[in-house]
């Protein structure tokens, strides 16, 4: 059984920086399976933020272009988040998941951690 374990949330001032991780455990087919992050404010739909699959291709939301990175450290079937440049509409909890395909995620298939909370107020 797959877990998946996030951290590095907090609160940071419009400005900051944070980096997420996201630990997996539990399973070797962890190894094969994409991972990403999604983000989820109050009383909206959870978005992806960003996502990289096992060779390193990675996707970004538009909103994250150019300020967050994800990369992904197969040896350890941790993926991280480096989130810069971090405004107030960033504050929302992040998860992580993992699939083996984006269809999976929709279709109830994925695995997913249980949130961390990033604020982003001064």
């Amino acid at each position: 059984q797959v877990q998946l374990v996030e951290s590095g949330g907090g609160l940071v001032q419009p400005g900051g920086s944070l980096r997420l991780a996201c630990a997996g455990s539990g399973s070797s087919i962890l190894r094969s399976l994409a991972m990403g992050w999604y983000r989820q404010a109050p009383g909206k739909q959870r978005e992806l933020v960003a996502s990289i699959a096992v060779p390193g291709n990675t996707q970004y939301a538009d909103y994250a272009k150019g300020r967050f990175t994800i990369s992904r450290d197969n040896t350890k079937n941790t993926v991280y988040l480096q989130m810069n440049s971090l405004k107030p509409d960033d504050t929302a909890a992040y998860y992580c998941t993992a699939y083996l395909l984006v269809s999976d995620i929709a279709r109830g298939r994925a695995y997913w951690g249980q949130g961390t909370q990033v604020t982003v107020s001064s």
